[in-house]
């Protein structure tokens, strides 16, 4: 790879920002094919796949998903897609990191789709003092108790444009060569 010439996820990634603001234009079928497909072709351990991804596009359904946590989800309301990444962890032990490794590539998708993106976590995360954001959601969309809920992705038409974060703002200092601290 040049330095003078970075890869295409590269030059993505130097451009991605989490965007928590969307126009609340509709996206295209193209978008939503190329999002469904991305979700569906995410590594998984063993390739066990465990995930499943509900699409979620009506505007109440998005108004009761930003209500999932006190903080944190109700950008959600103006998205024109919410991505609910959950999983059986009957099928996998890793359904986490599965459910991560999907949730990074619907970012990176949304991205090259021209789209803002944001993820919301919900796995451990309360709704209110007697409820857990999860249950909030599994009651939202009627997702089976068999079935753990992890992130929601927020995705839509960017209602403001933010610049990639400048190459001196990264943690050099967590990067290491051989051994830690070194």
């Amino acid at each position: 790879m040049s330095q003078t010439a970075p890869s295409a996820l590269l030059s993505l990634l130097r451009q991605r920002r989490s965007v928590r603001s969307f126009t609340g234009q509709p996206l295209t079928e193209a978008q939503r094919q190329l999002l469904r497909e991305v979700a569906l072709r995410a590594p998984s351990s063993r390739g066990r796949s465990p995930w499943h991804f509900i699409f979620v596009e009506d505007r109440t359904l998005l108004g009761q998903l930003a209500q999932a946590k006190q903080q944190g989800s109700a950008f959600l309301a103006n998205a024109a897609l919410a991505v609910v990444v959950c999983a059986d962890p009957q099928i996998s032990d890793v359904w986490i990191e599965d459910c991560a490794l999907a949730t990074t590539l619907l970012h990176l998708a949304a991205s090259e789709a021209g789209l803002g993106s944001c993820w919301v976590q919900i796995r451990q995360r309360p709704h209110d003092a007697n409820r857990s954001s999860e249950s909030w959601v599994q009651n939202c969309l009627a997702i089976p108790p068999t079935l753990r809920v992890a992130t929601i992705v927020g995705i839509g038409w960017a209602g403001t444009a933010l610049p990639g974060h400048a190459a001196e703002s990264l943690a050099q200092d967590r990067l290491h060569q051989q051994r830690f601290g070194q």
